[in-house]
């Protein structure tokens, strides 16, 4: 099945999350299957360094400075489109690998904050115009995190069951209106700043998720997959896409060639 080409109405994709990793791919492919993109990242260099590139390369692309967990911000922002096609919530990330008994309440708070309130801000604000599209996608970027446990990722991981649910809990809700809620869960991706965010920014640290393993995901791997997805045909929904390297069977079972 070919990629079906944005409707006039709906084509203005919204990236969250837009300055690196997985959200600078997807914009990068969205742009490149006719969607207009907006940026956003807290980042704002980054994000029209970006944006110069995609329209340098034949494409169309704005770029926001926008914090997703500051929902004044965030309304303001939304009052420049009366329709968008798609939402991309890719905004998000972990910090501190911590036991329960040690971790830090202040990293789980931040990574709620992020992961659920900012996705929860978004696409509050910008459901009507979604809405109004007549043909609208709300894209959640969660994990494979959000369905399995495993041993110093507890306030990741309840951040992301936080994030599967709301993207769970709107599809039902919102049922019966011209917007359809995917839901992609990857498993081990590598990207420049996700581990080493994580971390801290320490690289030895960072660099040991990944050892041993041959082919992790990359970004434009699950920005593939994100792109597949909202271009399917409006009346197929993608509910749940879950995506890991071949080389992982679960969160916590990880072929490594060491």
């Amino acid at each position: 099945m070919t990629a079906a080409a944005p409707a006039a109405a709906s084509r203005i994709a919204v990236v969250t999350g837009a300055s690196s990793g997985i959200g600078a791919a997807t914009a990068r492919q969205l742009a490149a299957a006719g969607y207009r993109v907006v940026l956003t990242a807290r980042r704002k260099d980054r994000i029209e360094a970006l944006a110069a590139e995609i329209n340098d390369a034949g494409h169309q692309a704005a770029a926001y400075a926008l914090d997703i967990t500051d929902r004044a911000a965030v309304d303001e922002f939304a009052t420049a489109f009366k329709t968008i096609g798609v939402l991309v919530n890719n905004a998000g990330g972990a910090l501190g690998a911590d036991p329960v008994a040690t971790g830090d309440p202040a990293e789980w708070r931040q990574m709620y904050e992020t992961n659920v309130i900012g996705t929860l801000n978004v696409t509050q604000a910008l459901l009507p115009a979604l809405t109004a599209s007549g043909d609208g996608t709300v894209v959640v970027l969660s994990s494979t995190a959000g369905f399995a446990t495993y041993e110093g990722g507890a306030g990741y991981v309840a951040a992301k069951h936080a994030e599967h649910v709301l993207a769970e809990t709107l599809r039902l809700e919102i049922v019966g209106t011209p917007v359809r809620v995917i839901e992609v869960a990857p498993g081990m991706v590598k990207t420049e700043e996700f581990a080493l965010t994580r971390f801290g920014g320490d690289k030895e640290k960072a660099e040991k998720v990944y050892k041993g393993v041959a082919q992790p995901l990359s970004a434009d791997d699950v920005a593939d997959t994100i792109t597949w997805a909202v271009t399917r045909p409006s009346h197929v929904n993608i509910d749940l896409l879950v995506v890991r390297p071949r080389a992982q069977a679960s969160n916590t079972k990880v072929h490594r060639e060491l």
